[in-house]
C-alpha cells in the first residue's frame, strides 16, 4: 500500500465524525485575514409591479450571450479511492415516517425558453424557494411564480423582463445562473442572475450581479433593483446566503486572460437592501489563484443561508464552506471541508475581515469519476450507446452543491450541505455533511448515500426541518431502466448518525433521455423548507419524459414537489 493509501486507511479506520480533528487555518495554509474592498451598487431603481410588466420585445436574431468554455477538469480516471462513509443499503420500502410527495407540480421547462426566445438552452440550473404564500422557481432562462400548492400565478417570464428599463441594460439580458432566495426575516424575495454582455471585450466593460429585492412579500409586486459590479471578472456560479446582517454572494470569477481566476465574496447590508437604499454598503473579498493555494479556492465556496426564526447568536460571523479531494488535481493533501468566516462590520466596513479558519478532515471520498470521451460524459442512460450523450456528474468540481443551510436549534447550531462523488467504482452517490458548533466547527455526521442497486444518485441538495430531521433530494439514472428522474430520502434526528434511514421516495419518474452532446446536467438543484411551518420540504429538479425528449435533444422539464416527516408539527 502506498503512503497515501495508508494515510487514507488510517483516517477511515478512525472515523468518529464528531472527533475528527480540525486543522487550524494558520497551520494548514498560512493565510491570514483578507482585507476588504468597500463599495456600493453601480445602479439602483424601483420597478413597476412585475404583474404589469410586458414581455421584452427582442429582435428576431436575438441570441443569448454564451461564455467561452473553460477547462472541464480531468478526462478519464483509472482508479477509485474507497469511500470512508459509504452507505450501500437502503431502507425497506414504505411505509416509513418520511412521506411520499404531498403534491407535485410542473416548473419552468425548456419549451418555455423556446416559446420566449425561439431557442433552447442547456443546462437548466433549476432553483426555487418557498415563502409564506408563494413558491418561486427559476431556471436558465425563465422564471415562474406559483401558489404554494402549484397554481401558476405568473409567468413563465423571461429573466430579463424583471429588469426592463433598468439603468444597466446588461441586466435585461437572459444571462442565466439564476438564484432565488426567500428572506424569512423581512418577508422579501431576492431574484438574481449574472450578466454576460461584456464578452468578448471584458477589458473595457464590466460584469454585474443583478439583484432584485421585492418591496413586499408579494413576488408579483414591485422590486428594488440593484447591479453590483465585479469589474472585468466574470462572476460565474453565483451563490447567495441570507443572514440577519447581510446578503452574502460567492462567485468563481474569470478575468481577461486564462490565468486570471479568483473567488469573489460579497457582503451587502441586508437592511439597506430591503429598505430600498440606493447606496447599500458592499464589502468585498477576493481569494486569488497564485496568491492563495488553489485547493482552498477550488471551484467555488458556499455562503451559509439562514432557515428558521432563531437567528445566529449576536456578533456571529457569516460562514462559508468549500471541499477538497486529495485526488482532485488542485494540490490537496487530504480530503476536507475548507471552512471560512467573514466578520463584516457594516458600521465600519473597512474593519471587516475574511479568512480560512479551519480545514476539517472528512471521511475519504473520490470526486474524480471515470468519464469519457470528455469529463462531462459520465452517467449512462437507458438506450443510449454513444458515451458522448452520457450525463455530467459534475463531481470533479471541487465544491459542495447548493445549499449550505444554517439552522439554530437553541441547543446547537447546524450547517448541512452535500456534493456528488464516485461512491463505488463507476457509481455516483451523494456525500452529505452536518457540521455543528460553527464558531469552532466539527463534523457531527456525514455519509455517502449509494444503495447497491445499480442506480446513480447525484446533483443533490440537503436541508433540515425545525426538528432536525434531514432530507436529501437528488437526480437518478442508470443505463438500463431508470430514466433521468427525481427521488429523495432522509433521516429522523433520532436515527443512527451518518445514515439516511428512510425509504427512498420517487418525486418524479422519468420516461425519456437527454441526447445533447454537451452532456450538461444541473448545475444545481434546490431543497428548501417552508418558513410557515418549518416542516414541509419543497424540492425542484429536472427530468425527462418520452414526449419532452421528442421535442428536443435538451427537452428538459422541472418538477417541484413537497413532502414532510409526519411527526413534525
Amino acid at each position: 500500500m502506498t503512503t497515501r493509501g495508508i494515510a487514507r486507511a488510517l483516517l477511515a479506520a478512525s472515523l468518529a465524525a464528531a472527533a475528527l480533528a480540525a486543522q487550524p487555518a494558520s497551520a494548514a495554509s498560512g493565510i491570514g485575514p483578507l482585507q476588504p474592498t468597500v463599495g456600493t451598487a453601480a445602479a439602483f431603481d424601483t420597478s413597476p409591479p412585475l404583474r404589469t410588466m410586458q414581455p421584452i420585445e427582442r429582435p428576431a436574431d436575438f441570441a443569448q450571450t454564451v461564455m467561452p468554455p473553460r477547462p472541464q477538469g480531468p478526462v478519464g480516471d483509472e482508479r477509485h479511492d474507497a469511500d470512508g462513509a459509504l452507505q450501500t443499503t437502503a431502507a425497506p420500502t414504505p411505509p416509513g415516517p418520511l412521506s411520499g410527495p404531498l403534491f407535485t407540480f410542473e416548473g419552468p421547462s425548456n419549451t418555455d425558453n423556446f416559446n420566449l426566445f425561439g431557442f433552447r438552452v442547456n443546462p437548466p440550473d433549476p432553483v426555487g424557494d418557498v415563502g409564506q404564500h408563494h413558491y418561486v422557481a427559476m431556471v436558465n432562462l425563465a422564471f415562474s411564480i406559483y401558489s404554494k400548492t402549484g397554481t401558476l400565478l405568473g409567468g413563465p417570464f423571461d429573466t430579463g423582463t424583471l429588469w426592463q428599463g433598468f439603468p444597466i441594460e446588461d441586466c435585461t439580458d437572459p444571462s442565466g445562473d439564476p438564484i432565488v432566495v426567500y428572506d424569512e426575516i423581512s418577508n422579501r424575495w431576492y431574484l438574481t442572475q449574472f450578466t454576460t454582455r461584456a464578452q468578448p471585450n471584458p477589458v473595457d466593460d464590466r460584469y454585474y450581479n443583478c439583484v432584485a429585492v421585492s418591496t413586499t412579500n408579494d413576488p408579483l409586486g414591485s422590486y428594488y433593483r440593484y447591479a453590483f459590479p465585479t469589474g472585468n471578472f466574470f462572476p460565474d456560479y453565483p451563490k447567495y446566503g441570507v443572514m440577519p446582517d447581510g446578503l452574502y454572494i460567492t462567485t468563481r470569477e474569470f478575468g481577461p486572460t486564462a490565468a486570471d481566476y479568483r473567488i469573489g465574496v460579497y457582503a451587502i447590508n441586508r437592511h439597506q437592501l430591503t429598505e430600498g437604499d440606493p447606496n447599500p454598503t458592499v464589502v468585498s473579498f477576493y481569494l486569488t489563484d497564485g496568491v492563495e493555494p488553489l485547493n482552498l479556492l477550488g471551484d467555488g465556496i458556499l455562503p451559509a443561508d439562514l432557515d428558521g426564526q432563531r437567528h445566529p447568536p449576536p456578533h456571529s460571523p457569516e460562514y462559508f464552506a468549500g471541499t477538497q479531494d486529495d485526488g482532485g488535481g488542485y494540490g490537496a493533501t487530504f480530503d476536507a471541508i475548507n471552512y471560512f468566516e467573514a466578520d463584516v462590520d457594516f458600521a465600519h466596513p473597512a474593519n471587516s475581515t475574511f479568512e480560512l479558519t479551519k480545514q476539517i478532515p472528512v471521511a475519504p471520498f473520490d470526486s474524480i469519476y471515470p468519464c469519457a470521451p470528455t469529463s462531462r460524459d459520465c452517467l449512462p442512460q437507458p438506450g443510449i450507446i454513444d458515451p458522448a450523450q452520457y450525463l455530467d456528474i459534475l463531481s470533479y468540481r471541487q465544491r459542495p452543491t447548493w445549499r449550505l443551510q444554517y439552522r439554530n436549534f437553541k441547543t446547537h447550531e447546524s450547517l448541512v450541505t452535500n456534493q456528488s462523488v464516485e461512491a463505488a467504482p463507476a457509481v455516483a452517490g451523494v456525500r452529505w455533511y452536518e457540521l455543528r458548533n460553527p464558531r469552532d466547527p466539527v463534523i457531527h455526521q456525514q455519509g455517502t448515500y449509494a444503495p447497491a442497486d445499480g442506480v446513480h444518485r447525484w446533483m443533490g441538495s440537503v436541508a433540515m426541518d425545525k426538528q432536525g430531521n434531514l432530507a436529501a433530494g437528488y437526480s437518478v439514472v442508470n443505463g438500463t431502466n431508470v430514466f433521468p428522474g427525481i427521488r429523495y430520502t432522509g433521516r429522523l434526528a433520532s436515527d443512527p448518525l451518518g445514515q439516511l434511514t428512510q425509504p427512498e421516495q420517487v418525486l418524479q419518474a422519468g420516461s425519456g433521455v437527454q441526447t445533447t452532446l454537451n452532456s450538461r446536467w444541473g448545475d444545481y438543484t434546490s431543497l428548501n423548507v417552508d418558513p410557515r411551518d418549518g416542516c414541509t420540504f419543497y424540492y425542484i429538479n429536472e427530468y425527462y419524459t418520452a414526449a419532452s425528449q421528442a421535442t428536443s435533444p435538451a427537452g428538459w422539464l422541472n418538477r417541484i414537489g413537497a413532502f414532510k416527516f409526519p411527526g413534525c408539527r
